[in-house]
This record gives C-alpha cells, sequence and structure tokens, in this order.
C-alpha cells in the first residue's frame, strides 16, 4: 500500500466514524445522567433513517432533504420524550437489566411498526443536493457528501463540548453524570432535567440516522446494528464522555477502513486475509481497550457503577408449599408423552421450552445471584451446540458422548472469556462479555471449512430410540432437572453465599478474606457449562446448528427469559423462560407483526410485574401470610 492510499484510507474513515459518533454520543449523554441500558437507541436511528427518507422523497428539492433531516430530529427528540414520561420513568428505580428489558420490547414494536408503515423493502435515498459529486483528494475521488461528515463530526463534537461547559443545562448534565442525587438535593427538577436529556439522546440518534439516507438504504435491520455499534463506541470511550466516544468511533472507523483496505496480506509463506477481521474490528477493540483501561479510554468509575435501583431482595430456600407445587409440576411433564398422539406439537415444544429453561437458569446464575451482566452469554450456549455438532460430523461420535462433550467445550470458552470478564463490573463487564461472543461468532461464520459457515452444519439427528420426541423430550426434562438442582447446590452452598458477598459488597468480601475475582470467575465457568449442556440438545433436537445461535439477539432472548420470571428468585428464569417460549411460539404463528405483539405483551408484564412475574406472586403471598 503506498503512503497516498493509506492517508486516503484514514481520510475515508473519519466519515465513518462521524456516523458512529451520531448514533452513540446520543447514547452516552442519557446512560452518564439517567443510567437507563436503553436499547431502544438503536430504534431511534432506524426511524431517522425512514423519517428522513420520507422528507426526502415526497417534498423533493433541497428543502425536503436538508429540512428533513432536522425534522426528523425533532420527530424523533419528541417520540423519545414521550417514551420516557410515559415508561422510563416508571421504572427508574429497577435493577438495569429491567430496564433493559423495557427498552428491548420498544425494539420490537418499533421494528414492526415500521414494517408497518414503509414496508419490508430497503429503501434508498436520494443524494443530498449540493453535495453529489467527489474531490480528488491525493490522487483519489472522495464523495462530496462523506467529506461533509467527517467535518460535521468533529463540529457535532464541539458544539456539544461548548453547550455542557457554558450552558447552565450543560452544567446540569455534567453534575448529574457525577452525582445525580446531589443533583436533587440542591432542588434541580430531576424529572424535566432526564426527559430533556432523553429527548436530546432520541434527536440526535434521529438526526446521525437521518444524515445516513444519503448514503446507505433505510432497512430493518439497521436498530441493532445502529445499537450494538453505540454501545461499542460508548464504552471504549467510557460511558459518559463525548470526547471520548469520538475518540473510540475515530478508533473503530480507522481500524476498520485499514482491515479492508489491507485485504491479503502475503508474509513469506503465510496469508493473512485482513478484510475478515471487519467483522470483529470493533469488538477485538472493545477487549482490547476494556481489558488495558476497565472503564473506558476516558470513562470513570463512578459512570459504571452508580445506580439509583433498589437493592435486591436476598434469594431464599423454596418453601414447602413451593417444593410441593414443583413436584407437581414435575409429574406432570412427565406425563405428557402420554398426550403424544393427541397433541404431537406439545411434545416439540416441550422440548424446546426445556432447553431455553436450561439456558436461563444458568444465566441467572450469574446474573441474579453474581451480579454479573452478560450480554454475550450464547456464546456458551453455542459452543456447545457447535462441540456436539463437530464431534458427531467429523468424528462420527454417538450421542452420547457428543453430550458429555459439549458443556465441556462451553466450559473452555468460560474459563477462558471468564478470567477476564470478572474483572470488570456493570455496563462494562457486559459489553466485555458480547465482544468475546461476537468473536466466537465471526469465528464460526467465517470458518466455513470447518463449520459450514453461515449455512452451519446440518444432518446431526439424534440416533434410536432418541429420535422418537417423547423419548428425546423425557431426556432433555431429566437433564433439566439435574441442571437445576445443581445450580441450586451450589448456590447455598460455601461458594454460593461467597458469589452473593462479592456481588453485595465486594470491599467488604474481600476484607473478611473472600476472593471475590476468583468465585465470580468459578461461577461464570459453572454457569458456560451448564449453558452447554442446552447447546447440546438443542443441536440434536433441530438436527443442525448455524451461527445465529451465537449472535447478540439470542442473548438477549435468554436475558428477557430471566427478567420476565424474576432476578431475584430461583424459580424466577424457570417461568419465565417457559412462558417466553411459549408466547413466541404461539405469537410467531398467529401474527405476521409478532415482533410489536410480543413486544407489546412484555411492556405490560413489565409495568404490571416489576420484580417479575415470580417475584411479584411471592410480594402477593407475602403480604397475604402478613398478619
Amino acid at each position: 500500500m503506498t503512503l497516498s492510499a493509506f492517508f486516503f484510507l484514514i481520510l475515508n474513515g473519519l466519515s465513518s466514524a462521524s456516523a458512529l459518533f451520531f448514533v452513540a454520543v446520543g447514547l452516552s449523554l442519557i446512560f452518564g445522567v439517567s443510567r437507563i441500558i436503553n436499547l431502544a437507541h438503536g430504534s431511534f436511528y432506524m426511524l431517522g433513517t425512514y423519517i428522513a427518507y420520507s422528507c426526502a422523497t415526497r417534498v423533493g428539492g433541497a428543502f425536503g432533504f436538508w429540512g428533513g433531516i432536522l425534522v426528523t430530529a425533532l420527530i424523533v427528540g419528541a417520540l423519545g420524550a414521550l417514551i420516557e414520561i410515559v415508561l422510563l420513568r416508571r421504572i427508574y428505580r429497577a435493577p438495569e437489566l429491567f430496564q433493559l428489558l423495557a427498552t428491548f420490547a420498544l425494539v420490537l414494536v418499533f421494528s414492526d411498526a415500521t414494517l408497518y408503515l414503509w414496508g419490508p423493502e430497503d429503501l434508498l435515498g436520494p443524494r443530498a443536493p449540493g453535495l453529489r459529486g467527489a474531490v480528488e483528494i491525493l490522487g483519489r475521488h472522495l464523495p462530496s457528501y462523506d467529506l461533509f461528515l467527517a467535518i460535521l463530526g468533529p463540529l457535532l463534537l464541539l458544539v456539544l463540548h461548548v453547550t455542557l461547559v457554558r450552558t447552565r443545562f450543560g452544567r446540569l448534565i455534567r453534575a448529574a453524570t457525577q452525582d445525580r442525587e446531589m443533583v436533587g438535593a440542591l432542588g434541580v427538577n430531576q424529572a424535566l432535567l432526564f426527559t430533556a436529556v432523553f429527548a436530546l439522546g432520541a434527536a440526535l440518534a434521529g438526526f446521525g440516522g437521518a444524515l445516513q439516507v444519503a448514503r446507505e438504504p433505510a432497512s430493518l435491520s439497521t436498530d441493532l446494528i445502529a445499537i450494538t455499534d453505540a454501545f461499542v463506541v460508548v464504552v471504549v470511550g467510557g460511558m459518559g464522555s463525548i470526547t471520548g466516544a469520538y475518540l473510540a468511533a475515530v478508533i473503530i472507523a480507522e481500524v476498520k477502513a485499514l482491515c479492508i483496505g489491507l485485504g491479503v496480506v502475503h508474509v513469506g509463506l503465510l496469508s493473512v486475509n485482513f478484510s475478515k477481521f471487519t467483522l470483529v474490528a470493533e469488538f477485538l477493540v472493545m477487549a482490547v481497550v476494556l481489558i488495558v483501561r476497565p472503564f473506558g479510554l476516558l470513562g470513570r468509575m463512578q459512570a459504571a457503577v452508580r445506580t439509583i435501583a433498589e437493592p435486591e431482595d436476598p434469594i431464599r430456600p423454596a418453601t414447602p408449599l413451593l417444593k410441593v407445587l414443583g413436584l407437581i409440576t414435575l409429574i406432570a411433564l412427565a406425563c405428557l408423552p402420554l398426550l403424544a398422539h393427541s397433541f404431537p406439537y406439545a411434545l416439540i415444544l416441550g422440548i424446546d421450552v426445556l432447553i431455553a429453561v436450561i439456558f436461563a437458569a444458568s444465566l441467572h446464575f450469574i446474573a441474579g445471584p453474581g451480579g454479573m451482566h452478560s450480554f454475550g452469554h450464547a456464546a456458551y450456549f453455542g459452543l456447545g451446540a457447535y462441540g456436539a455438532a463437530l464431534l458427531v460430523k467429523w468424528l462420527a461420535l454417538p450421542m452420547g458422548a457428543a453430550l458429555l462433550v459439549a458443556p465441556l467445550v462451553a466450559l473452555l470458552g468460560a474459563l477462558l472469556f471468564g478470567w477476564f470478564s470478572v474483572r470488570l463490573s456493570g455496563i462494562y463487564l457486559a459489553m466485555l462479555t458480547l465482544a468475546f461472543a461476537q468473536i466466537v461468532w465471526a469465528v464460526v461464520f467465517q470458518w466455513e471449512e470447518l463449520t459450514g459457515g453461515s449455512n452451519g452444519v446440518i444432518g446431526i439427528w439424534p440416533p434410536p430410540p432418541f429420535d422418537q420426541a417423547w423419548v428425546y423430550f423425557l431426556l432433555c426434562l431429566v437433564l433439566a432437572v439435574i441442571a437445576v438442582l445443581v445450580l441450586r447446590r451450589v448456590l447455598f452452598s460455601p461458594l454460593g453465599y461467597a458469589m452473593r458477598a462479592g456481588r453485595d459488597s465486594e470491599l467488604r468480601a474481600e476484607a473478611i478474606g473472600i476472593d471475590v475475582k476468583r468465585v465470580h470467575w468459578l461461577a461464570f465457568v459453572i454457569a458456560g457449562a451448564v449453558c452447554g449442556v442446552a447447546g447440546g440438545l438443542f443441536t440434536f433436537a433441530k438436527g443442525s446448528i448455524s451461527p445465529e445461535v451465537i449472535h447478540l439477539n439470542h442473548s438477549i432472548d435468554g436475558l428477557i427469559m430471566v427478567l420476565l420470571g424474576g432476578i431475584q428468585t430461583l424459580t424466577g428464569p424457570i417461568v419465565g423462560a417457559s412462558l417466553f417460549a411459549v408466547l413466541q411460539d404461539m405469537v410467531m404463528r398467529d401474527s405476521e407483526y409478532w415482533r410489536a405483539l410480543l413486544g407489546g405483551i412484555i411492556l405490560l408484564l413489565v409495568l404490571a410485574f416489576p420484580q417479575g412475574i415470580v417475584g411479584a406472586l411471592a410480594r402477593l403471598f407475602d403480604r397475604a401470610r402478613a398478619p
């Protein structure tokens, strides 16, 4: 690569950096003030692309395009304010993961609302009036619009910096980022401040999406891509730091640009295809930064750990009544094969529910009692699934041996990733787990010779007698019961109590001699191994495995299962997984707009049962027993 080509790549990467900064800066402001983990931020960005497309194509002319960008920002900002007032104000004191559940429900609603309004096709907007040509730089042609975006990013950073430093509104934002409780004690209207900041963050996301309509088509897949990019940029830069967000955006964009520009590099007999690293470049950067600087490049510790959520109740052993109900449920499930002839699909759904129960219980083990929020738990599900599938395909191992090896493969992955992850906390830990999961996903997706790439591994069916649905259902039931009982036994062992002590007060736990990091690492490994059991069962249940099981969507599904049931109880993940699996199956079959319907149901449950379904029922039962 020539020097001029290298500098051209750097310049071209700045336009991509601005695009990343536009979507990330609003998220950084929102989290810095309200501590809301807003997954719907990507939906605001997506809505910005569609609204700007409508403005540009229906109004026409320069005013339709440029005026539409400003109108889009105002509309999305107003929508953000409405959501903050109607929904988020009700859950500010809920645990962080519960807020995540509510905002993910909004993602589902916005996705189908966009599908209904604009249709399923990607929509390519017109070129920006006045910036349709190209500028010759270093002997190459750079689109004028890309150069415009490269300049606009730093200008927006400058405007926001001046606003935060020189205005009263900005000073309140900075004060709330450092110590929100003190701001309230000084008499500031916190509700109004939160609404204004959330509206500003949403408007910035809509503004960023609107600007991209001249470069990329408006697409229904934009929301999750945008929120993933935004979280990576914000975490790498440091939560609450807009300067850090821009710095992180530049670093990530330039690394991606260089990977594309380098292509295949030959070093002696070794050939390295750098273009393949573009799928995981941002996650590799994030992993390295968080390992070296646990709170991001310009982040501070307070931005990651301060919260106004109410303290969680301690987990208690099951009551005699609950044990009786559990035994009755277990007997009923064991009798389900008797209905196989009348309701054959019930066994298929039952298998899916049992696999989901193992997955959710293993995630709850670290997210609830361990306090380790994970956005990448699907990695261990996928490692177990691929471990079992590849052993059957390449070594012709029997199903029993493959199911034994599946948790061992997941355990090895958790052993490696957990060692780095448990050294962080809060959103930083969650994002590092996501980084590791996306790296696993990229390896599986691109290593076609071994894993089959996007096609996955097919033809992995269970041998007789497990090829009969009722037999395989009973196998899943036995393994699910064993997995849940093992996790429960660990939680009420010295290891479990030490794990909860480290969650509640790491300093006090360390003071009495508990090695919190080692305890949490061991818990992480146990959870990963149990999750691998679910992955192995999934492979033989479906007869195939593909990279989708490792994607972020699957990890979020696991969090939804845990939170629906209740994170403060041991039966919560079981109930939540069962309900989510049944709801997802029923809603997907009965409606084209199943995402919105499922999101609406989740929102209703969030508002009606702030502690989860089991948590709410437990409180009602306690009140009924109280004199």
